[in-house]
């Protein structure tokens, strides 16, 4: 293959990407996005193989049919539950490809025309190895607090911003004494300290804001994607880079709107945590079966349900999607509300009720639904804890605190379905469920919901 040919390949590819992310904008032209993403990729990798100087070697075939097995094998056995913390896995994957190819880049011996173009090269490959390095054990952490291996709380400890600022003053140090010709001890102390920062940094988020730490994560992978094409000279991986890594910021920034915290605040860490004494809970938790809450639901005209990663962990999406159809059959309105970042992935529980073929435009977000709340009959939450929790408007001393929520609290009846009286994945107690007008629908979701059917006239 000519270096015209890849040159025309990558920007096919490159415009493929773009209509990619495009279409991912709404649910009805997600799947056709998607299989933009994979024509795309599909193109880059035969461009890159067969391009000018690379070759199909014994080594690489190895590699591209481990990859492809491997990615095969993952894709058909992750649950939708599973999903967030694949994503903070792959992210890892990126980033400890950005560390080795940097350290790689190190080790080879380079020949450049001038003292500028080897200053350049070194700086390419010292940010390149710190934002990925960054990436890789950041990644870590969140995929150990979203699959439970690591506590959700965040880790918050004394002096951490100023140790996160040292660690960064003594990497720009570093750096400046690789640029000066010293050692490549240098370049693999300062990886050793962004392991550390990485880790830090995501450790000291609370569990209630892994979405925003998932968006974040994302962004940091693409501008280490973008950071390594700069090294190898790869136009593609320098476009794919930064779409990935302005798009993850992007998002970062409309979900920090979405929580009201400060973007910096995500970048630095430290956030979801507790500021005083919290307001003290009073009351008990009042329960109720199925036959009650079909009651409500039967004499309801208006009805809003306000899914949550409970529901995914249950797997009760096709249930409740079989509740919505016999309500609306019965001349009932019913909407779902969903909150920025319900569940633990941005968008999660969109893509769960969709697959549960829900109609789209039942589902309406938090800012078009939250004021129609007090006109409503019945709320109906599933496996939702913090983006329905009062505190968070009533408890300035709450980890969440000044986080907009769903005011489901002003409907005429509250039922929350939830397996039992513990608290959320962030760990924070939730005074909706202690409210005149809660009642508690224990049990499995799935089981729950499915028993509310044929209750229902």
């Amino acid at each position: 293959m000519t270096t015209g040919i890849q040159t025309a390949a990558y920007i096919a590819a490159s415009v493929l990407f773009i209509l990619a992310l495009g279409g991912l904008s709404g649910q009805e032209s997600a799947k056709r996005a998607v299989w933009y993403g994979i024509t795309g990729m599909t193109i880059a990798i035969v461009a890159t193989v067969f391009g000018p100087g690379a070759g199909l070697s014994g080594a690489l075939c190895v590699a591209l049919a481990t990859g492809a097995i491997f990615g095969t094998l993952l894709a058909k056995r992750v649950e939708m539950t599973g999903m967030p913390q694949l994503v903070a896995a792959l992210h890892s994957f990126v980033g400890l490809a950005a560390v080795l190819i940097g350290i790689n880049s190190d080790l080879t011996v380079h020949t450049f025309a001038t003292s500028g173009e080897q200053v350049i090269h070194e700086v390419e490959i010292f940010i390149g190895v710190f934002i990925g390095a960054v990436t890789f054990t950041g990644s870590i952490v969140a995929y150990g607090k979203l699959s439970g291996r690591i506590g959700g709380k965040a880790l918050v400890l004394a002096g951490r911003h100023l140790c996160n600022a040292a660690m960064i003053v003594i990497s720009v140090a570093l750096m400046i004494l690789y640029m000066n010709h010293a050692a490549s001890w240098t370049l693999y102390l300062m990886t050793l300290i962004a392991f550390l920062l990485g880790a830090h940094l995501v450790m000291a988020i609370g569990g209630a804001d892994m979405p925003v730490v998932v968006s974040m994560l994302n962004s940091y992978s693409g501008w280490a994607a973008a950071a390594t094409g700069f090294l190898l000279g790869n136009d593609l991986l320098i476009v794919t880079g930064a779409l990935v890594g302005s798009s993850g910021a992007i998002l970062s920034y409309i979900m920090c709107k979405a929580m009201n915290r400060s973007f910096l605040s995500v970048i630095l860490g430290g956030f979801g945590s507790t500021a005083g004494p919290q307001i003290e809970i009073t009351g008990e938790q009042i329960a109720i079966d199925g036959d009650g809450v079909a009651a409500a639901l039967n004499e309801a005209q208006s009805v809003i349900i306000v899914p949550g990663y409970g529901m995914a962990v249950a797997q009760a999406q096709s249930a409740v999607s079989e509740l919505t159809r016999k309500l609306r059959a019965a001349g009932k309105s019913v909407r779902f509300a969903i909150h920025p970042v319900a569940g633990r992935l941005p968008g999660h529980m969109n893509v769960l009720l969709a697959e549960a073929k829900v109609p789209y435009d039942i589902v309406i977000e938090m800012d078009e639904i939250n004021e129609d709340f007090p006109e409503t009959d019945v709320v109906i939450v599933i496996g939702s804890n913090d983006i329905v929790n009062p505190a968070a408007q009533d408890d300035p001393n709450s980890p969440i605190a000044g986080m907009p929520v769903l005011e489901v609290w002003k409907a005429r009846q509250v039922f929350v379905s939830k397996r039992g009286q513990g608290t959320g994945y962030s760990g924070i107690e939730n005074p909706l469920f202690f409210r005149e007008n809660t009642r508690m629908f224990y049990g499995d979701a799935k089981n729950s919901v499915s028993r509310l059917i044929p209750l229902l006239r």
